[in-house]
């Protein structure tokens, strides 16, 4: 796929075609363009969309323009995350193209070993690309919805002795998450506990009242019935599935998510792992596009800079809805 094909309505089907694709900084300029523009630029400044916006520079154009109304300077970048990086948008491409594609992630140590870069650089480009995936899109759910809550954290048996009977729903070394799913769509929230009250509280704001809503036995969702179709099945009693009612697409997600933290990142602290839920909650929720479709579905999306000095001084405060 040439750069000539570059205004065609096509996606790069491998990490080869978009690098033969994407062969310099101004390619990746005009692809952004494409993607993010489609041949109207928008100023970031006033919102101004126009094919009228000034070039810069016109013998040797390089993506810079100027506003007809507001008279400031922009670029394509201007407003997302690339703005002020270093970084080339080429390696910026292809981390985003490998980010988004495995299942599971992929590891600091690795990027930078695969773009030579440092590794603290690419840990830093992968949490900027994290802290776009936000869930705050999805809508209420209205459809039958799967609830569920996990328990992120190393195994009690590999601690100290201090922590060495800990039991599976202990908060001494595990985070609690929560996560819904209705009609393949998943959301999660890290919860500081999984009382009762933190529970509904996110039910209530993002499940429709009325909805057939399945969870297991677990005491914090008594009392739904009230508001909603509440349908328990008995784990504990060793019943996984009451006729059409089952919790297996929620726990099928936990699977996934741990599987990464644990074969991926190792680890993940709890001032990072609402961003880590949102990676992995983003690939399931678009896992039946394509890899190409999924790339440019990152780059109409990071809308958002997180700066270096944000990302070490995140504090790790856990709120419910």
């Amino acid at each position: 796929m040439p750069t000539t094909n570059l205004h065609k309505n096509t996606f790069f089907k491998s990490i080869i075609d978009l690098i033969d694709c994407l062969q310099t900084d101004n390619d990746c300029r005009e692809y952004l363009e494409k993607i993010r523009w489609n041949g109207e630029p928008e100023c970031p400044h006033c919102g101004s969309k126009s094919d009228k916006h000034y070039r810069l520079n016109k013998e040797n154009f390089k993506g810079l323009y100027k506003c007809k109304d507001c008279k400031n300077r922009f670029t394509v970048t201007v407003g997302t995350m690339f703005s002020s990086s270093h970084i080339s948008l080429r390696k910026w491409f292809l981390a985003i193209f490998i980010f988004a594609s495995h299942k599971k992630g992929i590891s600091s140590m690795q990027l930078h070993k695969d773009l030579n870069i440092t590794q603290k650089t690419a840990w830093y480009m992968l949490n900027r690309i994290r802290y776009n995936f936000n869930q705050e899109h999805i809508v209420v759910f209205d459809t039958d919805t799967q609830a569920d809550e996990t328990y992120v954290g190393g195994n009690a048996r590999k601690k100290n002795n201090e922590h060495k009977n800990t039991q599976g729903r202990s908060l001494k070394i595990k985070t609690p998450v929560f996560g819904l799913i209705s009609n393949g769509t998943v959301f999660t929230k890290v919860i500081p506990n999984a009382k009762g009250k933190t529970l509904k509280s996110i039910i209530s704001a993002r499940v429709l009242k009325g909805t057939t809503l399945i969870t297991d036995g677990w005491k914090g969702y008594k009392g739904l019935h009230e508001d909603y179709r509440h349908e328990v099945v008995e784990h504990s009693k060793g019943t996984y599935k009451r006729g059409e009612f089952h919790t297996n697409g929620i726990e099928g997600f936990w699977s996934i998510l741990k599987r990464g933290l644990i074969g991926i990142y190792h680890f993940c602290s709890l001032k990072h792992l609402d961003k880590y839920c949102n990676e992995f909650s983003f690939r399931f929720n678009t896992r039946d596009m394509s890899d190409g479709q999924r790339f440019e579905e990152v780059l109409k999306i990071v809308n958002t800079r997180l700066t270096y000095k944000n990302l070490i001084n995140t504090i790790s405060v856990i709120k419910t809805e």
